[in-house]
């Protein structure tokens, strides 16, 4: 359990919170890049870490990202228009760049300071992996900006991704622990008791993982740490005498993979982005380096499946606290243990039910907890160390974060770190903390990844 100073730290991010200047260290995932279809289109919302913003795409296809309120009287540049790479009030006038600097202040005396010393707050922007990133921290000679994280999606062709975004209503650290904790999958995703492994049509893995996953509620887990956070590796009793290892990736801040994958399938992953204190955005993203992506695939992944939720067209889910996650109790009893269609929504259920922001004083956690106590003291620990002036590395290790994780089956005594070397091959320095050493090896795809969570 935390203390409740400590859930506090954890759980905000406002501008003048530890957590929240912390995660101003990194850049943001603040809008998809279709989110933002046409040069000198309509400007959109942007809630993140409690910031209220706008973003628009300019005559040059360039995103700019600026505060929500015009400094003037406080209007909304939502309703501002976007003209000639710049966004102008429509209250009074006044147009600024995409740095912020005032191009045209109609109702300012022309020997007015104000054009000199008016500002909007403004961030600056990076595309990359079908995201539009946000840099909401301070750059200056001894903080310069940082390249984007490169996530593995990001280094693979268009047609082989599929990248998408869903509101989550609770706080972003519990929903990302919620990820972290493969243990849960021997029950919230399983078939209903002594109904057969395969008769859950939701469940996203094969019969025989399921049955290894359904038969050993207590993996035992490994954790090895790397230069932008850590792996950790599920080992479960399989047939024999072999072991049905599940890995997941976590990467500061708020970055993490998902664990099922064997060779030839597709990975999946997610980032998740404070909105404010008790919702955030999670960033998913389905990626195969062996081929694109069907039209059938396509088709699947934007009606939701697995991991991806379905979801309106404001990236709201369709099964969410309002509709009580649409669960059917007749289902419970007879498909699935939870009576809730779809891997993405049972996540969700069980995150938001332990309210919008978890009371860590009350839990008590197990051995099978340990990704959980090492994300929180890394994050924690990454804040504190923050406010006493020591800056973060990680978000200067860009190419650190072309991570993977996955399944694999091995003998039983084989380590952790033996089972990832079998299960990555030439890319186990991106996985156990050698990235940099190996550039060339990040920048080749292999295989990977899978349908479940």
């Amino acid at each position: 359990m935390l203390s409740a100073e400590d859930n506090e730290l954890l759980t905000r991010t406002g501008p003048q919170t530890p957590m929240g200047r912390y995660f101003r260290c990194f850049w943001q995932p603040v809008a998809l890049s279709r989110e933002l279809p046409e040069r000198d289109g309509a400007p959109i919302r942007v809630h993140v870490l409690g910031e209220k913003l706008v973003a628009f795409r300019n005559a040059r296809g360039e995103v700019g990202l600026v505060d929500s309120r015009c400094p003037h009287r406080g209007a909304d540049l939502y309703f501002g228009r976007n003209e000639d790479c710049a966004i102008r009030c429509v209250f009074h006038g006044w147009k600024f760049d995409m740095e912020g600097r005032p191009v045209e202040l109609p109702n300012v005396p022309p020997r007015s300071q104000y054009h000199q010393t008016i500002r909007l707050k403004a961030y600056p922007t990076r595309e990359y992996g079908g995201i539009v990133w946000g840099y909401l921290g301070p750059v200056d000679d001894e903080h310069p900006l940082p390249e984007v994280p490169q996530l593995d999606h990001g280094l693979v062709p268009e047609s082989h991704r599929f990248v998408t975004k869903k509101l989550q209503e609770c706080n972003w650290a519990q929903s990302i622990e919620g990820a972290l904790d493969t243990s849960h999958f021997s029950f919230l995703h399983m078939p209903a008791p002594h109904v057969p492994s395969n008769a859950n049509e939701d469940a996203p893995a094969d019969e025989k993982r399921l049955r290894w996953i359904r038969e050993d509620p207590m993996p035992e887990f490994s954790l090895l740490e790397h230069d932008v956070g850590f792996v950790v590796g599920g080992a479960r009793r399989a047939d024999g005498t072999q072991r049905y290892w599940r890995t997941a990736q976590f990467a500061l801040p708020s970055h993490s993979t998902t664990p099922s994958t064997l060779p030839g399938e597709t990975h999946f992953g997610y980032t998740w982005v404070p909105i404010d204190d008790e919702n955030c955005w999670i960033y998913t993203y389905a990626w195969n380096p062996e081929r694109p992506f069907t039209d059938e695939e396509r088709a699947r992944f934007a009606g939701g499946h697995g991991v991806i939720a379905e979801v309106d067209e404001n990236y709201f889910p369709l099964s969410n606290r309002g509709n009580e996650y649409r669960i059917d109790r007749a289902l419970q009893k007879s498909v699935n243990f939870t009576g809730v269609r779809g891997v993405a929504e049972q996540d969700a259920m069980i995150q938001d039910s332990l309210g919008r922001i978890s009371d860590r004083t009350q839990e008590h956690l197990s051995a099978t907890d340990a990704a959980i106590v090492r994300f929180r003291r890394a994050v924690m620990g990454g804040a504190k160390a923050l406010a006493r002036g020591e800056w973060p590395t990680a978000p200067q290790r860009h190419a650190s974060y072309r991570l993977r994780s996955g399944s694999w089956i091995a003998a039983e005594g084989v380590s952790f770190e033996d089972v990832m070397r079998e299960r990555f091959g030439h890319r186990i320095g991106l996985v156990i903390g050698d990235a940099v050493s190996q550039p060339e090896a990040a920048a080749t795809p292999v295989s990977t990844a899978s349908p479940t969570e």
